[in-house]
């Protein structure tokens, strides 16, 4: 029996006979034509032939001009048509399609035959927790900051007093490369030297996430020197270098340490209604399969805004346990499914005051991420981790921050910059 990938687009047009349409990609994109091959020819490649499943028509309601006409297209493609590697999928399922008019790729769904090429995340929630020995409450994580031109000296102080305010992990930003100033083996020895002196202090671990930089054919092994320096994480632009590279990351049985996946690039991708794949697929099902730990997307919250239903949509492709979420099945229910749920990391411009929006929308299994709101405490950095630190702490204890900062100098300094959002 043919095992299928699932597709789900949504088409945007005034006229389009949708249920036509829907044939001509399915055919289209798998056997080329139909109607012209002999019969002998059709028995033989039918099992290569995309099928449609469903076609739903949503018609816009008489008055309203901003209400337009769409439907949601489902087609399945038989896994024979392509190898087992995200790559030749989305080029089956989106390559030329993606630049035919206004059309979207909303969602995508694996046969368990695909999925099994994907082992998924390394370690994934459970696995980080248990690296840190944080089980009990959200992660902290501070970002590099202004780090062109700087060299190792000054990487190291930044990195030190970010430490020193108790946050659990600590990455690069993706713009700091392989640089005569930094490189990436003297970075990690240097940055890992201020954490084993902040530990003395602090009592926690940390893991410090380096950006994995470079050309492509060269990635694996600057990932195992970064690791043989004794890097415990790793940051990754994901869309610049692709999903298959990160899957080659997470797969290699000595690459033995988280991967953070950056979304650098997404932009491009997910926001627009009519063109791109939506974040959930982008950021959500793509990075988990592929085997990120961690998932950075934009937050609903702060400078670089996300709708929060797009937001939640990643969340749930991120944690989901349900095989119908991830595994089309063409003759019933879907059964197999057992990638690790990665941590979900809403991000940008997030400061201590939206912690009890971030732990409202996500709950406890998500990574509070900030950069400015550490750097930028009037106190200094140490003294803005301390304040997530404090304002996570208020909220478990379901206290309001306002209350809770009447004892917490460090929280009270930075709702008086930034306010709260409850």
């Amino acid at each position: 029996m043919n095992s299928y990938c699932l597709a789900t687009y949504r088409l945007f047009d005034d006229k389009a006979d949708f249920e036509k349409k829907a044939q001509g990609i399915a055919v289209g994109l798998t056997v080329g034509s139909w109607t012209e091959l002999p019969e002998a020819r059709k028995k033989e490649m039918e099992k290569h032939l995309g099928r449609v499943v469903s076609v739903r028509v949503h018609e816009p309601a008489a008055g309203n001009p901003a209400d337009l006409r769409y439907a949601d297209i489902q087609i399945a493609y038989p896994d024979i048509n392509f190898s087992r590697d995200l790559p030749a999928l989305l080029v089956t399922v989106f390559g030329k399609l993606s630049m035919d008019g206004r059309i979207k790729l909303i969602d995508l769904a694996f046969s368990e035959n695909f999925l099994q090429a994907f082992p998924g995340p390394k370690f994934g929630i459970a696995g980080v927790r248990d690296l840190l020995g944080v089980h009990d409450r959200p992660l902290l994580m501070s970002i590099f900051k202004s780090v062109i031109g700087h060299d190792l000296p000054a990487l190291r102080e930044q990195f030190l007093q970010q430490a020193l305010g108790g946050v659990d992990l600590i990455k690069d930003d993706e713009i700091l490369f392989e640089t005569p100033l930094a490189p990436i083996e003297q970075r990690v020895e240097t940055c890992l030297e201020a954490a084993r002196l902040a530990e003395r202090e602090t009592g926690q671990k940390l893991l410090y996430a380096a950006n994995l930089t470079g050309p492509t054919t060269r990635l694996i092994s600057q990932a195992k020197k970064a690791i043989a320096a004794g890097a415990n994480a790793l940051l990754f632009n994901v869309l610049s270098y692709g999903f298959d590279m990160l899957h080659a990351l997470a797969a290699d049985p000595d690459i033995h340490v988280p991967i953070m996946a950056h979304p650098a690039l997404a932009g491009a991708f997910y926001p627009s209604p009519y063109h791109g794949i939506s974040a959930q697929v982008l950021l959500g099902k793509l990075l988990r399969a592929a085997g990120a730990d961690l998932a950075l997307f934009p937050s609903p919250y702060g400078s670089v805004v996300m709708p929060r239903e797009e937001n939640m949509a990643i969340k749930h492709a991120l944690l989901t346990t349900e095989a119908s979420d991830y595994v089309y099945s063409a003759g019933g229910a879907a059964s197999g499914f057992s990638l690790k749920k990665s941590f979900p990391v809403p991000s940008a411009g997030i400061h201590p005051g939206l912690v009890p929006a971030i732990l409202r929308d996500f709950g406890h299994d998500v990574v509070v991420n900030a950069g400015g709101g550490v750097h930028g405490h009037p106190q200094g950095a140490a003294a803005g981790g301390r304040a997530f630190r404090q304002a996570i702490q208020a909220c478990l204890s379901g206290v309001p921050l306002r209350d809770y900062a009447a004892n917490h100098p460090e929280l009270k300094a930075a709702i008086d910059v930034w306010g709260v959002r409850e």
